[in-house]
């Protein structure tokens, strides 16, 4: 089984969560690497799918968001978990004592359940380092509700990006296609 951890990473948080998750694979016995969104030339050539993008004002990044569309006949046949990485802080529940990871689910999400068989979606808290961000963002921090907003810190729980790593390669494993079964890699599992 060929897998492949997808992301769009605006300040680097998303990609570091990609590459970490890509590990985790390798280190159960997938064959997987991470790839920017950007250099996936070929994705016919994957079996399975775990594709991550930073998520702004409730919106997955666009190149992100446009992987998954364009590449939606394949996802459909292959197994695909989606990651959205963007929470900020160290507070898990909202105002309304709402769980953040839910309540910041982006909006591409339910669209992405109907075009794809989708295995499972998560949102994780991502990470800020202030000298990284862009002209319009530290312009933001410079202002009291923006520092509040966008606070500076690695909030990503690596004990939870593990787990769901560790689930995947475990579906993965059941996935595979026994000796003399007529499933093939290419999509002939249960997902």
């Amino acid at each position: 089984m060929k897998a492949v951890v997808v992301y769009a990473s605006k300040y680097g948080s998303t990609r570091g969560i990609a590459e970490f998750i890509a590990e985790k694979l390798r280190q159960a016995g997938t064959q997987a690497e991470a790839r920017d969104v950007g250099e996936v030339q070929n994705p016919g050539d994957y079996d399975a799918f775990v594709i991550g993008s930073a998520v702004y004002m409730t919106n997955w990044l666009k190149e992100a968001a446009e992987f998954v569309t364009r590449n939606r006949a394949l996802l459909a046949n292959r197994p695909v978990w989606l990651f959205s990485s963007g929470p900020l802080g160290t507070e898990t529940k909202d105002d309304k004592g709402q769980d953040l990871r839910t309540v910041t689910e982006p909006k591409e999400i339910a669209e992405f359940r109907e075009l794809i068989k989708l295995c499972d979606h998560r949102v994780f808290f991502g990470a800020l380092d202030s000298s990284k961000l862009g002209f319009g963002h530290r312009m933001l921090r410079k202002l009291p509700a923006g520092r509040n907003l966008l606070p500076e810190g690695d909030f990503r729980d690596w004990n939870d990006i593990e787990a769901w790593a560790i689930s995947i390669a475990r579906a993965l494993e059941t996935a595979k296609p026994t000796p003399g079964s007529n499933k093939s890699a290419q999509g002939g599992s249960a997902y």
